[in-house]
């Protein structure tokens, strides 16, 4: 059981018997995994209760590090296409380390994002960047879409 408002989410068994998920954003089934169940929740979550637009979510994008091809779990873009909202999943079993954090400021250093989010389905983490000031501040909320968009 994950530590969100739980939606029914559709689902089906392909061909070899897997267990598929209908992912809404990328409009296609994809493998049931620990930590896709807790995206597919996540952002359901975003959406419903936080009113982020669903047409403002990408999931599993890609971008270059140091010559390097990384892939971040989800990001929300503001009215203007800019990303503002960074987002890391893990499987309800795996800890949320300094590891994990190091792991999304390292894709932050291209996105310059203000918000960054982790989750592993138990527990969430919402900072704010400030990235003239070089601070970084835990939230105790998941701030909604509109107090996002607009700072």
């Amino acid at each position: 059981m994950l530590n969100l408002p739980l939606t029914v989410i559709k689902t089906r068994k392909n061909e070899q018997g897997a267990l598929e998920v209908f992912d809404i954003i990328r409009k296609k089934y994809i493998k049931l995994t620990p930590e896709e169940n807790v995206r597919q929740q996540f952002i359901h979550y975003l959406i419903s209760e936080k009113h982020f637009p669903a047409s403002l979510i990408s999931v599993e994008k890609s971008l270059y590090i140091n010559n390097l091809l990384k892939r971040f779990d989800a990001v929300a873009y503001n009215n203007q296409g800019k990303p503002i909202v960074l987002i890391e999943f893990k499987a309800p079993g795996i800890k949320l380390k300094q590891s994990v954090f190091e792991q999304i400021s390292i894709y932050n250093i291209n996105l310059k994002v203000n918000y960054l989010i982790v989750s592993n389905g138990m527990t969430h983490y919402c900072c704010y960047v400030d990235h003239e000031k070089g601070e970084i501040k835990f939230m105790k909320d998941i701030p909604t879409y509109e107090e996002i968009s607009f700072k």
